[in-house]
């Protein structure tokens, strides 16, 4: 038997002969080298047999794995791996599934050696079956021994690394491959401790850690992601850290992201940008905390993606944001997130929206510095279309206390983000950066009652008008003997500033002057009103701007005067701001006799009424009397004596002759103001522009007498003036509404009947030259002009 068992030995294929003679007697001496090189000469040279030697070594390897022959098992993976490698023939794809079937009995073996040996092969040769082999690796990578783990690692890193430029195998993007790739990856990069590391590492690989591997391995994954496999990238990692929970710690998921945008193509990171605002809108009404999660994610992608813009829904990603804003605030008010049974059982945390409502300002301010100048001033009007403006909204006038509360709310909270999107923000147009439809509905939330409105408005301006970062030179508020310790930077100014003034200066004005009377203003908005008039006059000053500015400031100081009913701190501070800022001023204009002047007033106040300067009242601690006794004398600056000096350097002297009031407006009335007083203002000043016939035009006709000829002759025109402007004030601000409706009706009426005379005298026609009567039949019809026949000396 024996020798019929030889015999038939002999009559094996030849193939079967070269793959049993590369197997030595004892598993230790290794892979029979000489015999291994005949099997592949032979591969080579017959490539039509190769499946079969793929076929027969796998059939031994199943055996010897069967058998517990471990040694025999290596041998025959490493004459698979050899033969792989040598042969390119068009019929390796059915060597390769022979491959593969041994590669998948590694990986479902228990033996923890068997499952290296197989990754290994995985991770040299690149599956090519992806299916079974990705969701074998990955179960590999959540082993708790560090080799097993980094064998798993490893072999999803072959897995990526063949497939994903491979056009002929299956497609790793798609949803299934990618559901087991990424959370395993994941998994790995979460779970930093708890890991067998092998004590004595030999190779350079074994130095590297399962995490840092990990990570190599997820950064390659998605630096080779094409811009419609992004989604299919990134939706695993936002349903990873949803599972998991991991948004609330937000350091995890903050990570994962980092790693995302910067190894992904830049051009693609709006896309990232995109998905993450999409979960949050999913997201709408889980917890706060995990909102909160998504959202600090999203400002640390903005951050990183600061290279081009957001994509082309720039304001798609405003919008959304100040959406969360919105839901958040009514969820702070409500209690809940919406009327439905199974979401009424989660408690809402005020403290928690509180912090949501912070982060999603703070990611706003993110994208909007990633943001070129147009875009940033087109989210500005974006943001300010979407505060509720007093007196234009129903909900403001509510009876409902939450509701206004709401609306309340909701203007704080995107003044804050306004706020933070004019950060930082350098415009070299004033005009396009405050434009008409910007400036009016901001401006109008200074006239509001509310303090913290009127000081993120004077902070909103403050950064826009501020374009070489002067802002913080001007606290804390002092008096400065020399402001070139400021080091200020100043510009001549343009075109466009000059117009910018010429056309919003009085409004401005107006203001500042209002914002001055306002009872709840403390140091806080003292300290901005002086910021704000100090950039005005280094960013935006022309001579006539100057010329205003200081009118400004000294009917500051007559307000302070005049309104007694203002609270001792507004009057002592307005005191200080008027003084303050005219020590400036005189400074910038460089006029020696005008600084003399401040300077001598501001050295009488040190003395007598030190409670009228900043260092007293602008202070966390201020020093200021129970009572404001009557201000008089050498201690307040003179409007007349200040004109003079600046006349004589070619300031206009009418001009600063002439006191400031504010311009007539209607805003005042939406902003529910307190009384009539408050809400009428009027601006009868002289422009020094006007020539004087549009001045006689302008001011009403006087009819004089022999009496008032002596008085014209024996008394100033200038106080005739200043006293008329006084009682129209004065009308306006104490008669009855029904006197001041019949005043301006009969104007209206004169105005009308002047009109009517006008028209008459061109419409109707003129007489006939001839001034005859025609024929005994009553009046001739008139001949129009272009009708008539003129002699020829006439007609030239």
């Amino acid at each position: 038997v024996s020798g019929v068992c030889g015999c038939c030995g002999a009559l094996r294929p030849r193939y079967k002969r070269l793959v049993d003679n590369i197997f030595p007697e004892d598993p230790e001496d290794g892979l029979v080298k000489a015999n291994m090189e005949k099997l592949t000469f032979y591969a080579l040279s017959a490539p039509e047999k190769l499946d079969r030697i793929g076929a027969y070594l796998s059939e031994r390897l199943s055996r010897d794995v069967a058998r517990h022959r471990y040694g025999y098992v290596c041998i025959a993976m490493e004459a698979l791996d050899q033969l792989l490698m040598a042969c390119h023939c068009q019929t390796i794809n059915l060597f390769v599934e022979s491959f593969l079937t041994m590669v998948r009995k590694l990986l479902e073996a228990d033996k923890p050696n068997l499952q290296i040996l197989g990754t290994n092969s995985v991770s040299e040769i690149y599956s090519l079956r992806l299916s079974i082999f990705s969701s074998r690796s990955s179960s590999t990578c959540s082993a708790t021994i560090g080799r097993i783990r980094m064998a798993g690692i490893r072999g999803l890193q072959g897995v990526v690394r063949k497939t994903v430029n491979d056009e002929l195998q299956a497609n790793i993007w798609d949803p299934q491959h990618m559901d087991k790739i990424v959370p395993s990856l994941l998994f790995n990069l979460q779970q930093e401790e708890g890991i067998e590391r092998s004590p004595s590492p030999e190779t350079e690989k074994e130095k590297e850690s399962p995490v840092e591997l990990t990570e190599r391995c997820f950064r390659e994954l998605l630096g080779r992601a094409a811009y419609g496999n992004i989604k299919n990238a990134v939706k695993p990692v936002l349903m990873h850290l949803d599972n998991h929970s991991l948004w609330e710690s937000k350091t995890f998921a903050v990570r994962c992201f980092k790693i995302v945008m910067y190894s992904i193509q830049s051009q693609h990171s709006h896309l990232v940008i995109q998905q993450l605002l999409g979960h949050l809108d999913a997201n709408s009404k889980n917890s706060a905390r995990v909102r909160a999660g998504i959202v600090e994610v999203i400002s640390e992608a903005a951050v990183i993606e600061a290279s081009g813009s957001i994509g082309p829904t720039v304001l798609e990603v405003f919008n959304t944001l100040l959406k969360q804003l919105r839901l958040s605030v009514d969820y702070e008010l409500t209690g809940s997130y919406d009327s439905f049974a199974n979401m009424g059982s989660k408690v809402i945390k005020v403290h928690e929206e509180r912090q949501l409502q912070e982060a999603v300002i703070k990611t706003v301010g993110s994208f909007a510095y990633t943001l070129p100048p147009y875009q940033r001033s087109e989210v500005m009007l974006f943001i300010i279309g979407k505060i509720p403006v007093p007196g234009m909204y129903p909900a403001l006038v509510s009876v409902s206390g939450s509701r206004v509360e709401g609306c309340r709310m909701i203007q704080v909270m995107l003044l804050k983000s306004l706020l933070q999107v004019t950060a930082g923000f350098q415009s070299t147009n004033i005009l396009t950066a405050l434009p008409t439809s910007f400036l009016d509905p901001l401006l109008s939330f200074t006239l509001m009652e509310d303090a913290e409105i009127r000081l993120l408005v004077l902070d909103i301006l403050i950064g826009i008008i501020d374009r070489h970062d002067n802002r913080h030179k001007f606290s804390p508020v002092r008096i400065i003997s020399d402001i070139s310790v400021l080091k200020l930077k100043v510009d001549k100014c343009s075109r466009q500033d000059n117009l910018f003034m010429k056309k919003h200066s009085q409004r401005l004005y107006r203001h500042i002057y209002l914002a001055c009377k306002e009872e709840s203003s403390v140091q806080r908005h003292f300290e901005s009103l002086y910021t704000l008039l100090g950039l005005i006059c280094v960013e935006l000053a022309n001579e006539e701007v100057v010329v205003d500015l200081i009118r400004l400031a000294l009917a500051l100081q007559d307000l302070a005067l005049t309104e007694e009913a203002l609270p001792v701190y507004t009057r002592c501070a307005i005191h200080a701001l008027s003084a303050v800022y005219l020590n400036l001023i005189c400074q910038l204009t460089t006029v020696p006799t005008f600084c003399q002047h401040v300077h001598e007033v501001i050295e009488s106040r040190k003395k007598l009424v030190p409670f009228l300067l900043p260092e007293d009242v602008l202070v966390e601690s201020s020093k200021i009397p129970e009572k404001l006794e009557k201000v008089e004398g050498e201690v307040l600056f003179v409007q007349t004596k200040i004109a003079e000096i600046l006349g004589g350097s070619g300031y206009n002297t009418e001009r600063l002759a002439t006191a400031y009031i504010p311009q007539i407006t209607d805003e005042d009335r939406l902003s529910k103001r307190k009384s009539i007083g408050d809400t009428v203002s009027l601006q009868l000043e002289m422009e020094s522009r006007n020539s004087p016939e549009k001045e006689q035009v302008k001011h009403p006709r006087l009819h004089y007498t022999a009496e008032c000829l002596y008085v014209l002759d024996s008394v100033n025109v200038e106080e005739l003036e200043r006293e008329r402007r006084r009682q129209v004030v004065e009308r306006f601000q104490t008669a009855p509404f029904e006197e001041i409706a019949a005043h301006c009706g009969a104007r209206a009426s004169l105005l009308q009947s002047k009109l009517n005379q006008i028209f008459e005298i061109t419409i109707r026609p003129p007489p006939s030259p001839s001034g005859s009567v025609g024929n005994g039949h009553g009046p001739s019809r008139s001949i129009p002009v272009y009708e008539m026949k003129f002699p020829d000396l006439c007609v030239y």
